[in-house]
């Protein structure tokens, strides 16, 4: 590694297997971390470990080593255990789920070898499958338990930590359309990566999935029902590249699907460690080497309105934005004081992403406590929930000793 003060890392947290990939700024590229020096082994199995007797935690084969020969508490399904606000029990005392994450995320940080970790992150990327509200904010209060800053770690799916991975290739390997297809032992989804021609910044997304099982007990037939599957999604549309990962696909048995994925000298890579990849590449992308910039990646999770408010700034009315279209949700939060002048409610200006007929969305503050004109100092937060849902926080801070904060706090939900 040849960089330990400015890390740039990337981590896919699954529930039976994880990865991390470092950015190597030599070779301009994520580079996948062994578990041990000169290994050739990078996945570490989802599991912690409370070690009773030294009262720390470890992971992976060592968290399995310590609760099958030690006594060890063993902690699994982290996944799962990510998506409730429900306490944990380890070793007789109750753990919070932001707890038991931070816990793990420490201990594949240390497989880097680096002292004081995260003290030298410039960014860390976790990749999951999936993310909702509760995984969300587990994940980010793990985050602030091991002192990351908050704009130095940033939470992503699989879906976006593909497109960062495939643009983070040579530009013939996605100049046209992309292939994936994911591998869950027999079952198989397809997604096809397409991207808006004309439009600057150029738009990006994942078609919905097609789906379908294998056979799982004969692997003629099974190479036979991938063929079916495969001619029938890629058509006869011309690929840029064939992206195959997960657990179950094996070019054994994979004879006459290979010979078609590859048909007219199509590009077909096969890897487990896409997602890890990708996670390290998105967090290269906005600290280093800014190469999308002219791109956008359209996922379910992407902030499509942008918000702000028309207020006086510095003596002339201006436009003052809080929310920038084109993030994810969990990315999206303002905070920030005024004065009112001449009215008790807040309005905010909406507009789409690109170009769009901006609408007044008006926050009545009922109870707010009557005062002269320009004396009612007020803290506003924006905090998104959900990619739909902004809750707005509005607290009432008085107008110094002369009209002192009254405590009030108006909160509401919408839809922009």
């Amino acid at each position: 590694m040849n960089e330990t003060r400015d890390l740039i890392i990337g981590i896919d947290l699954r529930n039976d297997s994880s990865q991390l990939c470092y950015y190597d700024r030599n070779a301009d590229e994520p580079r996948s971390l062994p578990v041990k020096v000169g290994s050739s082994q990078y996945e570490v199995p989802t599991c912690l470990c409370r070690r009773v007797e030294q009262k720390d935690y470890c992971i992976g084969i060592e968290a399995e080593y310590f609760a099958r020969e030690k006594g060890g508490f063993l902690i699994e399904d982290l996944c799962g255990i990510s998506q409730s606000r429900n306490t944990v029990q380890v070793a007789g005392e109750e753990k919070q789920p932001w707890e038991i994450l931070a816990y793990f995320l420490e201990g594949m940080l240390k497989l880097t070898g680096v002292a004081e970790v995260n003290r030298n992150i410039r960014c860390l990327t976790v990749a999951m499958e999936s993310l909702d509200d509760i995984q969300v904010e587990n994940l980010q209060k793990a985050g602030k338990l091991l002192e990351i800053p908050e704009n130095s770690f940033i939470i992503m799916d699989h879906e976006e930590s593909f497109y960062y991975y495939i643009m983070g290739q040579k530009a013939e390997t996605w100049n046209r359309s992309v292939g994936w297809y994911n591998f869950d032992n027999n079952h198989v989804t397809f997604r096809k990566m397409v991207m808006s021609s004309g439009a600057k910044p150029v738009m990006v997304k994942l078609e919905d999935p097609i789906e379908t099982d294998l056979n799982d007990t004969d692997d003629e037939q099974r190479d036979a029902d991938f063929y079916t599957f495969a001619k029938n999604t890629l058509g006869n549309e011309l690929y840029s590249s064939i992206q195959i990962d997960g657990t179950g696909f094996d070019q054994e048995w994979a004879q006459k699907s290979v010979k078609l994925l590859c048909y007219q000298k199509r590009k077909v890579f096969y890897g487990n460690n896409l997602f890890a990849k990708g996670a390290c590449a998105a967090g290269a992308e906005r600290f280093l080497t800014h190469k999308l910039k002219d791109y956008r990646y359209l996922g379910s999770a992407l902030v499509t309105k942008n918000v702000g408010m028309d207020m006086r700034i510095m003596g002339a009315q201006a436009y003052y934005p809080l929310i920038e279209a084109g993030r994810n949700w969990y990315e999206c939060r303002a905070e920030y004081e005024l004065i009112l002048d001449g009215t008790d409610e807040l309005i905010f200006v909406v507009s789409p992403m690109g170009e769009g007929d901006k609408k007044k969305i008006g926050m009545r503050l009922p109870g707010l406590p009557k005062r002269p004109n320009k004396t009612t100092r007020l803290c506003v937060k924006l905090q998104y929930i959900s990619q739909k849902k902004c809750e707005i926080t509005v607290t009432d801070l008085g107008f110094g000793e002369m009209f002192p904060a009254s405590g009030k706090v108006w909160t509401e939900v919408t839809r922009w």
